[in-house]
């Protein structure tokens, strides 16, 4: 059980390329509908879990981002007028990416599922009731490494709001209560290294939730190619 949300999910939908900037600095055009991948629910973790990134799989980048925390037990074809009524609150969170394995899985035309799904990939901070946060726009991320400040962020800056991602995910697929949606990150993504340690946060909440959150960053076990190919 995760401390303070309503239930563990059962489905994690991660939105990609949700800010224009970052879909910039991967080469990728800002879609002109929502798309989105699952992060399976093994890969969330809360402080003071470390985040273990696994050995020979290339650069491992950091993504901070908005979590929608779902509260109705079915949210199924919800329209958009309509979708806070199905939000319980939010989270922040880091969807960490094996770009190394992602950009190769883009070349030749595979799923994201590796490069998004090992254990510890989702770190997560406490749950937000969403009675405090009248409108999500209005929060501010952030996420430094080492101290040194590598994202920041209003979710105004979105291309999609959260109740068109609501309504874009539930027309595809019913949420139940505690399930998420990652809603994308923004621009200034980049690696982690074993040894450093990443802080992120949010801005716009109270005092309680505007701290900041931090995970160690540490070395994995190898899970490279020449490792599988052993099996």
């Amino acid at each position: 059980m995760m401390r303070g949300f309503p239930c563990r999910p059962r489905t994690i939908a991660a939105i990609g390329r949700n800010y224009v900037e970052h879909a910039k600095e991967l080469k990728n055009e800002a879609p002109k509908n929502p798309f989105w991948f699952l992060k399976p629910a093994g890969s969330l973790i809360e402080m003071p879990a470390p985040i273990e990134l696994p050995q020979g799989v290339g650069e491992v980048h950091h993504e901070v981002e908005l979590v929608v925390v779902m509260g109705s037990d079915k949210a199924t074809r919800v329209p958009v007028d309509k979708a806070y009524d199905h939000v319980a609150g939010y989270a922040i969170c880091i969807d960490i990416t094996g770009r190394t394995l992602q950009s190769e899985a883009k070349e030749k035309r595979l799923p994201w599922s590796r490069a998004k799904g090992f254990d510890t990939f989702c770190p997560i901070g406490p749950f937000i009731p969403k009675d405090l946060v009248p409108d999500p726009a209005k929060l501010e991320l952030w996420l430094a490494i080492n101290g040194e400040e590598r994202q920041r962020a209003s979710v105004s800056n979105m291309v999609f709001n959260v109740p068109q991602l609501i309504s874009a995910v539930t027309h595809s697929m019913t949420l139940e209560r505690g399930d998420l949606i990652l809603t994308g990150t923004p621009s200034g993504v980049g690696p982690m290294n074993p040894g450093d340690v990443v802080t992120y946060g949010v801005k716009g909440v109270n005092e309680e939730f505007d701290r900041e959150m931090t995970f160690d960053v540490v070395k994995g076990p190898h899970v490279g190619m020449d490792t599988l190919a052993s099996l």
